[in-house]
């Protein structure tokens, strides 16, 4: 197949699922022993916490500018970006390659219009909750994305970055995501949740809605195997 470049390590967590995921979706599609043609360039996370947390987002951008070309000279023919956060700085990715990048809120919104929601609640980091880089990409798909309040934005960040990205998964915290969740659904009419972070799917899915759940880790991972797998049936 194709080989997918894969910009991982924010956090390695959820990098290691977008790995087995990438995996056992060729495994399911072509059966045997096949599995999937990734190069996967995996960053150190702690430098780029550190740049999120200062602002200092064109230093981030060159960052993953810098790994998109070098997985384009190793010979990917796609970028996958494996966050959802660092998806504000698709841009600077586009700019360094001339290689096809699939876009996670792209993704998302076509999963999200085909379950007819138009009023999802989004859980993620506090910059894609806060900053509109990834509801207005939603909202070019006629998805009006909501977000928790204040309080709850801050515990949805904490768990994220505290306790996630290290391995962490407490049954607390999943009792909070999904009070959050609750909360929206029966005030403010969100009809769906995106699990907007991609270590989000590693303390609660779908099981744990009454509403749809959109997992962008899932979502993004079928979205790289159907342009491989296609470019491969057309060579």
């Amino acid at each position: 197949m194709a080989t997918i470049g894969l910009i991982g390590g924010m956090s390695w967590e959820s990098t290691a699922v977008y790995y087995r995921l990438l995996n056992e979706g060729v495994r399911a599609r072509q059966g045997g022993l096949h599995s999937a043609d990734v190069l996967l360039h995996s960053v150190d996370f702690s430098p780029i916490a550190e740049m999120q947390a200062k602002g200092d987002w064109d230093r981030a951008g060159a960052a993953m500018a810098s790994s998109a070309r070098r997985l384009e000279q190793a010979g990917a023919v796609c970028i996958v970006l494996a966050t959802n956060t660092m998806h504000k700085l698709a841009d600077h990715i586009t700019k360094a390659t001339n290689l096809p990048f699939l876009h996670l809120a792209d993704v998302t919104a076509k999963a999200i219009r085909k379950k007819a929601a138009r009023k999802p609640l989004l859980l993620a980091t506090r910059f894609t909750m806060e900053q509109r880089f990834y509801r207005d990409r939603l909202g070019a798909f006629g998805v009006e994305a909501l977000v928790p309040n204040e309080a709850e934005r801050a515990d949805v960040h904490r768990i994220i970055y505290e306790e996630l990205c290290r391995g962490v998964v407490e049954p607390a915290s999943k009792a909070r995501y999904r009070e959050i969740v609750a909360r929206a659904a029966r005030e403010e009419g969100a009809d769906g949740v995106i699990l907007g972070c991609t270590e989000i799917g590693l303390l609660v899915s779908q099981a744990d809605f009454d509403i749809p759940a959109f997992d962008t880790t899932a979502l993004h991972v079928e979205a790289a195997l159907d342009f491989t797998l296609a470019m491969e049936q057309a060579a």
